[in-house]
């Protein structure tokens, strides 16, 4: 059973509404800011830019952190079917504190080539690197990183 989902990341409902309700509040009081005290043009331009992204966003994260992150013994997808990485092409792991992840999450480094995507506040792939994890419990994403990290280990071996 190669299709057995050996470990599950997503959102709770509370981070999911705290991450979307806090963007939406950025998003919010710089449009207010810009509208109820104009500054200079230049700023102006900048403040409804920001918000306008930030309101962006959060509709953005809303819509992905329906989703969630599924491994099994061959890939790592998301629900709604995208691979984000097979695990045969998957070349490192890092979980450490310094390293350019999402909260809560882990770092893979992989072996070919992807194209960009952001799921905001559940994962993204930069080329090689991919980053999950976001408004997730820590829990899950350590639990997944170990259990990649076996399987890792195991293929080393094998």
């Amino acid at each position: 059973m190669s299709n057995e989902v050996l470990a599950t990341i997503e959102a709770t409902g509370g981070r999911r509404i705290m991450g979307t309700v806090m963007l939406g509040l950025t998003g919010c009081l710089l449009l207010y800011v810009a509208f109820a005290a104009p500054p200079s043009p230049a700023w102006l331009v900048f403040l409804l830019a920001v918000g306008a992204a930030a309101l962006w966003l959060a509709v953005r994260m809303w819509q992905a952190t329906m989703h969630r992150i599924e491994l099994t013994a061959e890939e790592l997808r998301c629900s709604n079917g995208q691979l984000i990485a097979r695990v045969e092409d998957i070349k490192a792991i890092d979980r450490g504190f310094f390293a350019f992840k999402p909260s809560n999450g882990f770092l893979i480094r992989t072996g070919a080539q992807g194209s960009r995507i952001w799921m905001p506040g559940l994962w993204w792939r930069l080329g090689r690197r991919i980053g999950i994890g976001g408004v997730t419990p820590g829990s899950q994403g350590k639990a997944m990183s170990e259990i990649l990290a076996a399987m890792m280990a195991q293929r080393g071996q094998g």
